[in-house]
């Protein structure tokens, strides 16, 4: 049986306010298998990106990791010494950020941020051996040998993120957090991205965790999904089963707002807004905006428990005192989307 080369447990980051602490990510677990493609999705604020900033070691005060564990093929990330961490990254587990423009510096041509990559890490190359190295790594990313000599500035959007893809293989790591590497690009350069990360996965036998919001964009490339909301995991399952039936009610109403080309009908929206992290409500976050609501949702926060073989939800719908009596509540709403 496979072994998670990535073991999240029990993550916890808060941001210090004025007006206390702000939980952005609250008791998240999960787990990463080698090979494997995790989505995670979920509203704005719902913990995300917090998380994959956390996983890198990159987050900065006023956040604090306040506890948990982050297991890297055995090693603590969250223990380890800075210096021991700085030539982790890269090496074993690499960050395609949010937003390539302001990952890349403007005024340093694409081949020495490549190389300076690599050379940060003791990577001694000769200059033929690392400008065909830069070739290579180009290769990889779709992008042609003369883009080394260019500046940021004078690729595409597009280009940009395959870039900051090259980058990120440079060290050959064990697995990429790509963190909505896709945002402020059309629909057409999204999906070659994608491939392109895909590819370079497959390439490498690296593990991806997807960052986003985008819930066509997981089906076609994730094969587990994770779904926030209000810095918790709610629902971790295989991406077909997830579409197909969706557990938790967040989940369910999260699929029936997306449109489908099948079936005509008005947009339906969920009611209400996430909750302040600064004071999220007791018992179940979601409680307020929930249609199956119980009274014992406001007091008792649900635990994530696994409801099906490999299908884990956070819900007191899925109780073993309650599955039962209100099991037909939590009726499935699928969606007419394609899934990888």
């Amino acid at each position: 049986m496979a072994v998670d080369i990535l073991q999240v447990e029990d993550l916890r980051v808060w941001y210090q306010t004025p007006r206390g602490p702000v939980k952005a990510v609250d008791g998240v677990s999960f787990g990463v298998l080698p090979d494997e493609r995790l989505g995670l999705v979920g509203e704005s604020g719902s913990g995300k990106s917090t998380i994959a900033l956390a996983l890198m070691r990159l987050i900065r005060p006023p956040g604090t990791i306040k506890g948990g564990r982050v297991r890297l093929d055995g090693v603590d990330l969250l223990e380890v010494s800075e210096e021991h961490m700085r030539r982790l990254r890269l090496a074993t587990i690499a960050l395609v950020a949010q937003g390539a423009m302001n990952s890349l510096n403007p005024v340093v041509r694409v081949r020495e941020q490549i190389v300076d990559a690599m050379r940060d890490h003791d990577e001694r190359l000769s200059k033929q051996a690392s400008n065909a190295r830069v070739a290579s790594l180009l290769d990889q990313v779709g992008l042609r040998a003369e883009v080394a000599e260019r500046f940021p500035h004078e690729l595409s959007g597009g280009m940009k993120q395959r870039v900051c893809i090259a980058i990120a293989i440079c060290l050959r790591p064990k697995v990429i957090l790509a963190d909505e590497p896709t945002s402020a690009l059309d629909v057409v350069v999204q999906r070659q991205v994608m491939e392109t990360l895909r590819r370079v996965q497959e390439q490498l036998g690296a593990s991806v965790v997807l960052v986003g919001h985008d819930m066509g964009l997981m089906a076609q490339f994730v094969h587990r999904l994770g779904v926030m909301y209000a810095g918790r995991l709610v629902e971790v399952s295989p991406v077909r089963d997830i579409f197909a039936e969706p557990l938790h009610p967040y989940t369910q109403l999260l699929i029936a707002s997306l449109p489908s080309l099948e079936e005509k009908g008005k947009f339906q929206g969920i009611a209400g807004l996430p909750p302040s992290l600064l004071d999220r409500p007791t018992g179940c976050s979601f409680h307020p905006r929930c249609p199956f609501a119980m009274p014992r949702c406001s007091v008792e926060d649900p635990r994530l428990q696994e409801a099906r073989p490999g299908r884990w939800v956070a819900c007191h719908l899925y109780d073993a005192a309650t599955t039962e009596a209100n099991g037909a509540k939590a009726a499935s709403t699928g969606a007419n989307i394609e899934v990888a």
